[in-house]
């Protein structure tokens, strides 16, 4: 994959809203076409073990996702890719793709993090009630799978964001206690 020279736009869509971890000169809201965020990735490392893998997000085939687009200064650019590579790339159950981002201000090129439907790690749609039932007990190296979901559904709140699927699973956590 080629990336364009200058400026790195970033698009975020599940973690990397809360916590992007890299720093960049602006965020924009944007829209991506041809895929929807989905609790579709057994996670291994970061919200679970190979033993007892947790549920993350990836960007799935189909629809449109809103999320959060970043733009990072070129001198910045090595570190950050850097960065997000060693965050995002631990496994090959994501594959990074240049997307355009619809932003309020035009269209940007933005890299992002889909998912390969044909790695071990793709779930797929899972029903609720399994997917309560791993992240309720899931934790990994960057911590509890039930934070990362509550985290998520939080700010996709506060950026308002619809997202039913996380919403509904973010609100049958809280009734467990979380």
């Amino acid at each position: 994959m080629q990336l364009p020279a200058g400026n790195l736009w970033v698009f975020g869509y599940g973690s990397l809203l809360w916590r992007p971890g890299f720093a960049y000169l602006e965020k924009q809201r944007a829209r991506v076409f041809g895929y929807h965020r989905s609790l579709c990735v057994w996670s291994w490392h970061h919200r679970g073990r190979p033993e007892s893998p947790g549920l993350v997000l990836g960007l799935d085939a189909g629809g449109s996702v809103l999320g959060m687009a970043y733009r990072v200064a070129a001198s910045a650019r090595e570190a950050t890719l850097e960065y997000l590579y060693g965050r995002e790339m631990v496994t090959p159950v994501y594959a990074p793709r240049l997307v355009r981002a619809e932003t309020a201000e035009g269209s940007v090129q933005a890299l992002t993090f889909t998912v390969d439907r044909n790695h071990d790690q793709y779930a797929g749609r899972l029903p609720l009630a399994k997917a309560l039932a791993v992240v309720c007990d899931a934790q990994g190296k960057s911590g509890q799978n039930r934070e990362y979901v509550l985290k998520t559904a939080s700010t996709l709140h506060e950026l308002a964001v619809r997202d039913p699927a996380i919403q509904r699973l973010a609100g049958l956590l809280h009734d467990r206690g979380g």
